[in-house]
Parts: C-alpha cells; sequence; structure tokens
C-alpha cells in the first residue's frame, strides 16, 4: 500500500537537479482531496523539467562535457520519458488507466530514473 500520487506531487529525476510538481493531464474527474489522481499516463514532459542534467547519456550533456575537455558540464533538463510510469495500481483504476502510486518509477530514455518524493494525498492509500 502506498499512497496515491496527485497533482502537485513531487518528483525527481536521479540525474536532475531540481525536483518538480507534477502535472495530471491523463484524467480530471477522479480527485483526492481537492487534487486530480494521476495515473500511468502523466509521464514528465515539458513544461516539467528538472532543472540541470547530469547524464552523460544526454546528448547535450555529453556535447557540453566534450567542450569543456571533459569536465562534467550539466544543461538543461529536457525530459525525455518515452514508457508509462511502473508498476502502477493492479486494482486502483482510472479512466482504463493504472492510478498512479507513490512507490511508481518512470525511466527517462538518459537513463535517469524519476521517483515520487510526496504527495499531498497523505490520508489515502492505494494498493
Amino acid at each position: 500500500m502506498s499512497n496515491p500520487a496527485v497533482m502537485t506531487a513531487i518528483c525527481q529525476c536521479s540525474f536532475g537537479a531540481a525536483p518538480v510538481p507534477l502535472i495530471v493531464t491523463s484524467q480530471t474527474t477522479v480527485v483526492s482531496g481537492v487534487f486530480p489522481v494521476a495515473t500511468i499516463m502523466d509521464i514528465p514532459k515539458l513544461p516539467m523539467t528538472f532543472g540541470m542534467c547530469r547524464s552523460m547519456s544526454n546528448p547535450t550533456v555529453s556535447a557540453a562535457t566534450a567542450s569543456a575537455g571533459g569536465v562534467l558540464t550539466p544543461m538543461p533538463c529536457i525530459p525525455a520519458c518515452t514508457l508509462p510510469w511502473s508498476p502502477g495500481s493492479k486494482s486502483v483504476i482510472i479512466g482504463g488507466k493504472p492510478a498512479l502510486n507513490k512507490s511508481s518509477k518512470c525511466a527517462c530514455s538518459y537513463g535517469g530514473q524519476i521517483t515520487i518524493k510526496s504527495t499531498p494525498a497523505t490520508t489515502v492509500q492505494i494498493p
């Protein structure tokens, strides 16, 4: 059991420099308190940005690092997530999509792992 992720839940990328609030766009009818509940399809994308990216798999970071003589040079984050969050809730389905819970993770194509650090939905738990 875990808390559901809702609009404004705080996410962090393992290669990003800054946390960012989650934006829920997959649905607007199911809420926890006053916040829409996220589903696994609320994939991080612009305007979400985790500040500066430190992943050498990110082409802009790699190029900037090469230009700096091999000194790691972080560059602005542009999330490159193509797959939904995983695992999502097996028993709470919203609009045909599993609800997102605090234990779910999302992979960035540049190697980062995005996690949910906190969510304002603390009085409800979902599997």
